[in-house]
């Protein structure tokens, strides 16, 4: 058995990682007796390029690599500590640390992780997001309404995080990051005197573990159609995937209120969701009049919209600075979350109306001579949303650039095919993370969609594999009066290709283009 590691190399961590471990572990790895005994860690690790001495690694399986056939790399940059799969604890005796053989490494690495942070959850209402599209948007909004309501709180999301007002970038692709860096994020936010905090939801994140020991309070639903089906499997199992939020809420939270289930009465799936959870549900609608929250009276602006939300017996005058109907259902699911944790629902109305935008979310780009729009619109069905959103706003044709992400399932390239057939004048079909796929097949995929959907190549479509030039294409396309939608990678910093990630901003590279065509716009 080794000793800990060296108290220099240890930081002092926040809480103990071996109260994680759980009751039962591999008796052939290390007696129960001996967890005591387990060396103080520095970090929790699950990447072997990551670790430095004092570090705990934890073998976690993954879709492309296993972290046990990195545990002897894990040890040599100075991990103090494994935690591997049932099986497999006598191959990494010989290394020369401790070893703790766990049914779950996922789950656990979650668990030891929390554990490690001090269980900052268990201090903080927190609430989680989920849906196929408007998490993000939703959970900024949540944001927003939460802090106009006089709370500090905490934001995890795709496109970045938030301590109160500090904004921190998200340097990764994953919607909802792995355990450990979940968890020391809740207990920085915690730390920074937040009382709550909003994280988005991914089907992934949630079947992955990544989100175990969160201790929701609240969590809502925007909407549900098929996407991930090439990790999921199916639709069932994609739809069981996001119901695992709703299980994990409580019957009562820690200030011994009921959990709060915030469901969209207007989409099919809900009662599925209100059948897999303890908590109490509430719904919210734009059309279904029996929903608890109602959103009426809309006016949509080509910036935004205004509406009435009727919570109980109090109507009270919304309006949200992002435009479209998905956005006025986002919005009051912000609104009715805030209601069911009883604050006050005309101060949480004023922080969503105050929301000035999302990165990356129906973003404009200004200085050409006709709209410049960049989304991150990546289905079928959200393509079709933005799309019905802008028409009535251009006076011209509606142009898009887009693709389809490598690697993923085929129907989202019918789908998005589909959709530009039926809704777009133009599209330019072009490169969006092809990874080991060649863009060239990616891009054919969809483009026999708008074939099958009755769209002529040449006149209702063209292929630039290049993702600049197609912008720059597009904006050779259109005129004043059109408008042109830069579509599937909005906030995103990066493209994904076979030999790895590439520096990429669909709005940077607009305003380049935007520079070189038409000059500086004004300040």
């Amino acid at each position: 058995m080794t000793t800990p590691a060296d108290p220099e190399a240890t930081p002092n961590p926040r809480g103990d990682w071996r109260e994680g471990l759980p009751d039962s572990i591999e008796p052939d790895s290390i007696e129960a007796a001996e967890r005591a005994s387990l060396p103080a860690i520095r970090e929790v690790r699950f990447d072997s390029r990551q670790v430095q001495p004092g570090d705990l690694f934890v073998c976690a399986p993954g879709e492309r690599n296993d972290g046990h056939d990195f545990a002897a790399q894990a040890v040599q940059a100075g991990a103090v500590a494994l935690v591997c799969e049932e099986g497999r604890a006598s191959d990494l005796g010989a290394l020369g640390v401790p070893v703790v053989g766990v049914a779950d490494p996922r789950a656990t690495l979650a668990s030891v992780s929390a554990a490690h942070e001090g269980y900052p959850a268990r201090k903080m209402t927190v609430i989680g997001v989920t849906g196929t599209d408007g998490k993000s948007t939703t959970s900024f909004l949540i944001h927003a309404a939460l802090r106009a309501a006089g709370l500090k709180a905490g934001l995890l999301t795709t496109i970045e995080s938030r301590l109160d007002d500090q904004v921190a970038p998200n340097p990764t692709r994953l919607t909802s990051q792995e355990a450990p860096h979940i968890q020391k994020m809740l207990a920085e936010m915690l730390e920074a005197g937040c009382t709550h905090a909003v994280v988005e939801a991914t089907s992934i994140g949630l079947d992955l573990h990544r989100l175990d020991e969160c201790e929701f309070q609240a969590a809502v639903m925007t909407n549900l159609s098929g996407d991930h089906l090439d990790y999921h499997g199916d639709f069932n199992a994609y739809r069981a995937a996001k119901a695992r939020l709703f299980e994990m809420l409580p019957r009562t939270t820690h200030a011994r209120r009921p959990a709060v289930a915030v469901l969209n009465r207007d989409d099919p799936n809900w009662e599925y969701f209100a059948r897999r959870t303890r908590a109490r549900v509430v719904t919210y609608a734009l059309d279904d009049p029996e929903a608890d929250v109602i959103a009426d009276d809309l006016m949509l602006w080509p910036d935004g919209g205004t509406f009435t939300v009727t919570a109980d017996e109090d109507t009270v005058e919304a309006s949200v600075r992002l435009p479209g109907r998905f956005n006025v259902a986002n919005a009051t699911a912000a609104i009715t979350l805030a209601a069911s944790l009883r604050l006050d629902i005309f101060a949480a109305t004023s922080g969503v109306a105050s929301c000035e935008g999302v990165p990356g979310r129906m973003e404009h780009i200004p200085g050409a001579p006709f709209t410049v729009i960049v989304d991150y619109a990546h289905t079928g069905d959200a393509l079709r949303q933005v799309a019905d959103t802008l028409r009535p706003v251009v006076d011209g044709r509606l142009i898009a650039v887009f693709g389809c992400a490598g690697e993923r399932a085929k129907e989202r390239r019918t789908g998005l095919g589909q959709a530009a057939a039926e809704l777009l004048d133009y599209a330019v079909l072009t490169d969006e993370d092809p990874r080991s796929e060649p863009s060239e097949a990616i891009i054919d995929d969809i483009a026999q969609a708008m074939l099958a959907a009755g769209a002529v190549e040449g006149e209702r479509f063209e292929r630039v594999t290049d993702r600049r030039e197609a912008i720059g294409r597009a904006f050779d396309l259109a005129e004043p009066g059109d408008l042109v939608l830069i579509a599937g990678k909005g906030h995103e910093s990066t493209i994904e290709y076979a030999d790895g990630p590439r520096p990429w901003d669909d709005r940077a590279v607009a305003r380049e283009v935007i520079a070189d065509r038409f000059g500086q716009p004004e300040a």
